[in-house]
């Protein structure tokens, strides 16, 4: 009997180590899942931390914009994921989706925003139905240095057919390529709208001939973020639209002293004017009315004539050029309107001290339009130049094009 109850253990141990052996070859086919030392009882969920991974990680701080925003699990499918942006005290979801599978979700925009604080919330089901849910945040990098560009026109403005869409930045651009490609135009109907870069600092952008009269311009500024030059990224993410009003040309006849201002092709009249004097000669080319004033002070001083003038009222002025070119009231040169050049380099009408309505300035200047074209022609000047003001029209297509970052 001793000898059977003995038989029986031996075999009973040795059926275990079968057993054993067996039970391992298995974990070996099906693999680590169920078989590791971390299996969960049944009915026990995962923990959120390894259910469901977000990177960047929980409490990351100063990530940059090219990291990657993912939200993954190793198995199971993600349910729902919901992210959101807080910048500028605004906050915003973050478009993304779940892949087919339902093991990941990416964001549209691979690139995150610079100086905004991610909120991401998931939830996801094991493959036995059960939830577990994340939250986690992180902060992005902080620019040490920003940039914006200064644009005209303003927005919701209507401009003549001469308007060049012109952006100033306030540091140099050394990726024009990028922050080019970030500034779109937008017409309807539609053109070709081409940015031309006049230095380092500002970007012009022009169709190849005048705009049609009608035509509604949108310029998407989508510089948030973008990089112009080593750790120096753009602030600005937004919209201007302007519309394109009237057609109105005036060609000024140094030689003749005269002003032919012409709409939509048609001759409504002709005003006699004074331009620069011999010494003192205006430029020939297109020109295009930058700013208007009711009332502005002119002292030589600010174009480097010396104190030759200093003129507090100036009535109905029509900035054409940076360097001081004006079509102004003039009420001190009465006598020289269509019979000589007197002036310093301007164009001037008749008018009266404090400026008339009734006078040839004041009917001008109520008529007029910034982005409308004063061209002269027959001066003893040379030509503006395509920088100096919005005197973009006196370069030529190709030319213009060429100046493009986008070529």
């Amino acid at each position: 009997m001793i000898l059977q109850v003995h038989e029986v253990q031996r075999r009973a141990r040795r059926a275990g180590a079968v057993l054993a052996v067996l039970l391992t070859g298995a974990c070996l086919l099906v693999g680590a899942t169920g078989c590791t030392p971390d299996t969960l009882p049944l009915g026990k969920p995962r923990s959120p931390q390894d259910a469901i991974r977000v990177v960047p990680a929980d409490g990351s701080r100063a990530v940059q914009a090219e990291d990657r925003l993912t939200v993954r699990v190793p198995s199971g499918r993600l349910e729902s994921v919901k992210v959101v942006k807080a910048q500028d005290a605004q906050e915003s979801p973050v478009p993304g989706r779940i892949s087919a599978d339902g093991l990941s979700w990416l964001p549209d925009d691979a690139r995150l925003a610079l100086a905004a604080k991610y909120t991401v919330d998931a939830v996801a089901l094991d493959g036995h139905g059960r939830r577990s849910a994340r939250h986690t945040t992180f902060t992005t990098y902080v620019p040490d240095e920003r940039f914006i560009a200064y644009l005209a026109p303003e927005n919701r403005s209507t401009v003549g057919t001469g308007m060049i869409v012109s952006l100033e930045f306030n540091r140099e651009i050394e990726n024009r390529v990028a922050v080019q490609r970030a500034i779109r135009v937008t017409t309807r109907p539609a053109v070709e709208v081409v940015g031309h870069w006049f230095g380092k600092t500002r970007l012009d952008l022009r169709p190849q001939n005048y705009w049609k009269p009608g035509t509604e311009v949108a310029v998407d500024l989508a510089l948030r973020d973008v990089e112009a030059a080593p750790g120096a990224y753009g602030l600005q993410h937004k919209t201007i639209r302007f519309t394109v009003g009237r057609s109105q040309v005036s060609l000024v006849d140094a030689a003749k002293h005269t002003m032919e201002v012409r709409r939509d092709g048609e001759l409504v009249t002709t005003l006699p004017i004074t331009a620069g004097a011999p010494r003192r000669t205006t430029y020939n080319g297109k020109m295009v009315v930058a700013e208007m004033f009711e009332m502005t002070r002119m002292n030589s001083r600010t174009v480097g004539f010396g104190g030759e003038y200093d003129i507090p009222d100036v009535p109905h002025a029509m900035r054409l050029t940076n360097t001081g070119t004006y079509l102004h009231g003039n009420y001190w040169a009465p006598d020289s309107f269509g019979h000589q050049n007197v002036s310093h380099g301007c164009i001037g009408l008749r008018d009266v001290k404090g400026g008339s309505p009734k006078t040839p300035a004041g009917w001008f200047f109520d008529r007029s339009l910034i982005g409308d074209i004063i061209e002269v022609v027959n001066s003893e000047d040379r030509t503006v130049a395509p920088d100096n003001g919005l005197s973009g029209w006196n370069m030529k297509w190709q030319e213009w094009k060429a100046g493009s970052a986008l070529r």
